[in-house]
Parts: structure tokens; C-alpha cells; sequence
């Protein structure tokens, strides 16, 4: 028997959506659960992955009209003609339920002959929050949005459980396999990619064992600003016969496409006087656990090293959890994430939220239970400098309770924080 869906955030955005949009494209990375989603919608799921159910629609792309709706088309972009099928089906009837696509690729320029703008809303679908991971939040982004949230709660989770999550995957057909099946499916996961799911996307990949390594060298660089240069530099050590940039650059595009690579953008704030702003993006995977994996790390070897050698990575892994939760929790505010730094390095905020009017939240990010005022110098220096346009200031910890400084800076554990 199988077991009863659980409701992902996305399910709030569709649920607001769905019954006014004819279309839907819910697009993300293999196996974050789209189809599960979506299923949940459709009168009528065509499954492209099948190859006779791919044959038969890529023969006859109109072929898809008569079945029941709401539709479901997965893995649409196997037969991307369907896309502009669905296109002038909208022009000719807007009325909302009808059709969702979900596409774990992007397909290649050309494929379709119209963008979909104004008659498919497209849609992301991530990993797995916490909150969608059974943890229990008492503080809600949107109210932190609206401004003067109360920050309270107690989190039971230890830098184990966050260790713990950090490698489980956000995935959730991999999260509940035993650790030696769930090592395994994600080192297949990265393999999939390099062997099919690239070369499927129009890129030959002539060496694949330097492409991982060039995998490898990127989530070591997981949220840093590292420049391609030195990524590659790191991947190729001690490679006499390096791939040239244009390789790499290429790799880097098809993964993007694959949406495995998910870097964070410079915030580029209007009308604030700060300074020059670095502009190079903050690098991401999809989900934490596919950098741990690329870089051999388990949820003990982790939490050992929390205070040594491999504490460095522990924290930066341990930010790209709070990136995935905060990416989710923020699109369901119709929010954006980004990141803040200065040219010259001197001032610099992990996470900007912000609101469609340009109001923000600025986010720290600590791996520690402790806050002094050395971790809070850059959000002071931010709020002096941005007045009422910034809403809040925070520092998300691994700490036991939620609450704000005397500064007014707010302090959450990461468990705590929800949509």
C-alpha cells in the first residue's frame, strides 16, 4: 500500500494558482517530486518517460488534447512540440485547471517555437524544507516579511540532526533509505547525470571522470563566491591535458539546465548608496546532500568535524540547508533570495530576502548555538545604512530557542522556521 501523500509548500502556490491558470509548468530537478505533486491535480497523467507514450505524442504533439483534464504531461520537454500544443489550446480556452507540465530539464534553444509567457506560469519545485521534513516551525517567514515578527519557540534539534539532514537529501525518495542504500542513490544520482541526463541535453561529455571532478570541486565551493577560475583550477590539479574554459562553461550551462546547479545572485539594491557591490553569484547544488556526497562526507564525519578540520564545510553545507529552506519558504511569499557583498569584501550578509516592493530581510547564518555581536556587525552595518527599507535582521543558528538581542537583532534556529 502506499503511503498517504503529504502536502509540499508548493501545494499552497498551486492550490492559490491552478483554479484561475489554465497552465502550469512545475519545473526542478529529477526527483524532488514533481510528478507526485502534480499527479495529485490531474484527471490524466502522460508519462514521456515511457518510451511508446513518448513515441506516440512526439508523432502526433496535437494527440495530446482529447484526454480528460486537468492534464498532467511529464517530462513534457521529451517531446517539447507539446509545449506549443499546449500554448494555443490556452489562447483559445483560458479557463484555469487544464494542463501541468513537469520537466526536470530545460529544453534546448529552438525546441519550442514560443516562450509560453502569458499562457504557462512557470512554477520551481526544490528539495524538501525541513518544515516538509516533519520538523515543527513556530516562526513563519510571511509574518517576518510583514514586519515586527514575534521570534519564539524551542528547537529540540542538535547539530547531529542538522548533520543529519544536511546528507539524508531533500529528495524524497532517497531521505528514508538506510545510510549505505541512501550513499548509494546518490552517487548513482550524480553518475545519471554525467552518463545520460547531460549528453540527453545536446552536450557530449568526452571525459566524464573530469566533469566529476569538476562536480566535486563545485560543492566544495558550496556557498562561496569562487570564481570558475579557481573551481577549475581545483578540479584539474595535477591534470596535464585540462578541459578548456569553454568545456566547463558548457558542463556548467547543461547542469543549470538539468537545474542541479542552483547559485545564488548578487542582490542589486535600488537607490541604497553601499558602496561597489560584488557581482559573482553564491554556488549551490540542488540539494545539500548531493555536494556532501560529491565530497565524501557522512552525518558523523560531519558532526566529528564540526569543530575542526571539516567544521569549514559543515558551515557551508549547513547554509545551503538554510538557502533550500529559505528559497521555498520565500517563493511562497513571492519573495527572492539573494546575497550581499562588497566589492572589497569588507561587508558582507549571507541571505537577503526580498519583497516585491524591495523591502528585505537580512539573514546570517551561524553554525552555532551561541550569537555574540562579532556576528551581528555586518546586519547592524546593513540596517544603518538601509533604514526602513530593511524589515528585519536575523542570524539563523542551530541554537535551542528563538528570540530577539537587545540590539533587536532576531536569533532562530533554523528547525523553527517555517512559510
Amino acid at each position: 500500500m502506499s503511503s498517504p501523500y503529504e502536502r509540499r509548500v508548493v501545494d499552497a502556490e498551486l492550490d492559490e494558482l491552478f483554479s484561475g491558470l489554465a497552465a502550469i509548468a512545475i519545473d526542478g530537478a529529477k526527483g524532488v517530486g514533481k510528478t507526485t505533486t502534480a499527479a495529485q491535480r490531474a484527471a490524466t497523467t502522460l508519462r514521456l518517460d515511457d518510451p511508446l507514450v513518448q513515441q506516440a505524442i512526439g508523432a502526433d504533439p496535437a494527440g495530446i488534447l482529447p484526454f480528460e483534464r486537468p492534464l498532467l504531461i511529464d517530462e513534457w520537454q521529451r517531446a517539447p512540440a507539446v509545449w506549443d500544443v499546449v500554448r494555443r489550446a490556452v489562447d483559445d480556452d483560458r479557463r484555469g485547471e487544464q494542463f501541468l507540465l513537469t520537466g526536470s530539464a530545460t529544453p534546448r534553444a529552438g525546441a519550442t517555437a514560443h516562450s509560453g509567457a502569458g499562457r504557462i506560469v512557470r512554477l520551481r519545485m526544490r528539495p524538501l524544507a525541513l518544515s516538509e521534513r516533519g520538523f515543527h516551525p513556530t516562526i513563519s517567514l510571511a509574518d517576518v516579511l510583514r514586519g515586527g515578527a514575534q521570534l519564539s519557540g524551542t528547537a529540540d534539534a542538535t547539530l547531529a540532526d542538522y548533520a543529519r539532514e544536511i546528507v539524508s537529501s531533500g529528495f524524497p525518495g532517497i531521505r528514508d533509505l538506510p545510510p549505505r542504500q541512501r550513499r548509494a542513490q546518490l552517487a548513482g544520482y550524480v553518475e545519471n547525470i554525467v552518463d545520460r541526463e547531460i549528453p540527453e541535453a545536446g552536450i557530449t561529455v568526452r571525459r566524464p571522470h573530469a566533469l566529476l571532478h569538476w562536480l566535486r570541486a563545485y560543492a566544495a565551493a558550496t556557498s562561496t563566491t569562487a570564481s570558475y577560475t579557481r573551481i577549475l583550477d581545483s578540479a584539474t590539479a595535477g591534470f596535464p591535458d585540462k578541459p578548456t574554459r569553454n568545456t566547463t562553461a558548457a558542463y556548467r550551462d547543461a547542469l543549470e539546465q538539468l537545474w542541479i546547479l542552483d547559485p545564488v545572485g548578487a542582490w542589486a539594491p535600488a537607490g541604497a548608496e553601499l558602496g561597489r557591490l560584488a557581482q559573482a553569484p553564491k554556488h549551490q547544488l540542488a540539494d545539500p546532500a548531493i555536494a556532501a556526497s560529491l565530497m565524501g562526507f557522512t552525518s558523523e564525519s560531519l558532526a566529528r568535524g564540526s569543530g575542526g578540520g571539516e567544521g569549514h564545510a559543515f558551515g557551508d553545507l549547513f547554509e545551503s540547508l538554510v538557502t533550500l529552506c529559505l528559497r521555498v519558504y520565500a517563493q511562497r511569499n513571492e519573495a527572492t533570495v539573494s546575497h550581499f557583498r562588497d566589492r572589497n569584501g569588507e561587508h558582507e550578509v549571507d541571505l537577503i530576502v526580498s519583497n516585491p516592493d524591495g523591502s528585505i530581510i537580512a539573514f546570517e547564518v551561524k553554525l552555532s548555538g551561541s550569537v555574540d555581536d562579532r556576528d551581528v556587525r555586518h546586519l547592524k552595518w546593513l540596517r544603518e545604512r538601509l533604514g526602513e527599507q530593511l524589515i528585519d535582521a536575523i542570524v539563523i543558528n542551530t541554537g535551542p530557542m528563538a528570540y530577539r538581542r537587545p540590539d533587536g537583532i532576531g536569533v532562530v534556529p533554523l528547525a523553527l522556521l517555517g512559510m
